[in-house]
């Protein structure tokens, strides 16, 4: 049965973009950021077309659980860390290592159970206000973590940029200097660079970084473009048409009228909406491709269906034909411009709906 919505993955482009992150950071490792169902790509299946990467990064345990259930043994750090006895145990089960942002979690390390050490990133906040310890409780987090033998010494020393994607945002320099300052003397692994520190601000780059939209081919920078540092869409979401209709010159068209015909217009519905994750607040006359060519959306996004103005088309629109919402020749960073939002919440918002397949990993 051919599905109503599908989103294709092209793993072969996953790994030109992981080569991309690696000319520009030569210097680090990679931890690829493959939280939230890997920015809506699939979590098992992005993780084994990026086995290249050095480690991944996951935000909570269920998603590591899921990880290692299918046959992924490479490193994975939990960004939000542990936060019980459990969780502790299934991070010493299944090798999670983890991020410490709190003191009660140094707490929950101290009365761990002997076994294994783990890795452990100790998380300082710069100025993002979000998570990590500052001043005198980063360091006496610091001292206790490293006396601790349930803990992989040396500690890794990690922070986030609060505004990387804004190159001339103050606050980036003084988040770098904060860092330098709070960890000049003390060992370990470094890691501050998310995908928009890597290509804004190369001193952030230090012995891991964390790309997590540049892996899938997405700019994370407001009016750029994957495609101009290099990187390849990953996604491409599909849909069809599942009906036609003739449409008489002044007649409203959706959810409350909002469209009305200027000419006699011949209408396509496809089969895609909110429900999917295509988002409701898409504007009418924002770009799809049929059948390879230019159109545009009629009327609002209702949960299943899009109206869409095939009037013009160069090729008669037929039921079954392919709709184009995002991918190669309609970057989803154009699609997320239009509808008021950012290219990271249109790649998350995909349902659970919606058919997840890939094409083959070249060897």
């Amino acid at each position: 049965m051919i599905p109503f919505v599908s989103a294709t993955i092209d793993t072969a482009a996953l790994r030109q973009n992981l080569r991309v992150v690696r000319a520009r950071a030569p210097g680090s490792r990679v931890m690829a950021v493959i939280k939230a169902n890997a920015y809506g790509h699939g979590l098992v299946m992005v993780a084994q077309a990026l086995n290249e990467a050095d480690a991944f990064a996951v935000a909570r345990v269920d998603e590591g659980l899921a990880l290692r259930s299918a046959g992924i043994t490479k490193p994975v750090v939990l960004l939000e860390g542990v936060f019980d006895g459990e969780q502790l145990a299934l991070a010493a089960a299944h090798r999670f290592g983890f991020v410490v942002h709190i003191e009660e979690q140094v707490r929950l390390l101290e009365q761990a159970p002997a076994g294994a050490p783990f890795d452990v990133w100790l998380k300082l906040d710069t100025g993002m206000n979000r998570l990590g310890l500052t001043g005198a409780q980063f360091a006496a987090a610091h001292a206790a973590l490293s006396l601790l033998p349930g803990v992989r010494q040396p500690v890794g020393l990690m922070s986030h940029l609060a505004s990387a994607d804004i190159r001339e945002d103050p606050e980036n320099m003084l988040q770098l200097q904060r860092f330098a300052q709070a960890t000049r003397d003390l060992p370990g692994a470094r890691s501050l660079a998310n995908s928009a520190a890597l290509l804004n601000f190369p001193a952030a780059q230090a012995d891991w970084v964390r790309p997590g939209l540049l892996l899938y081919g997405v700019s994370p920078l407001a009016g750029t473009q994957g495609a101009e540092v290099g990187l390849e869409p990953v996604m491409t979401l599909h849909s069809r048409i599942i009906g036609l209709k003739d449409v008489a010159r002044g007649e409203r068209v959706g959810y409350g009228g909002v469209w009305t015909a200027e000419r006699p217009t011949r209408l396509a519905i496809a089969a895609v909406g909110y429900g999917d994750g295509y988002p409701r607040n898409m504007p009418s006359g924002s770009p799809v491709l049929v059948n390879g060519a230019s159109a545009a959306i009629a009327g609002k996004v209702s949960m299943d269906m899009i109206g869409i103005d095939v009037t013009e088309l160069p090729q008669a629109a037929k039921l079954g034909d392919p709709v184009l919402l995002w991918g190669p020749g309609l970057p989803v960073e154009r699609m997320a411009a239009l509808a008021g939002t950012i290219p990271y919440e249109l790649l998350c918002g995909i349902s659970q709906r919606v058919a997840i397949n890939s094409r083959k990993i070249p060897s």
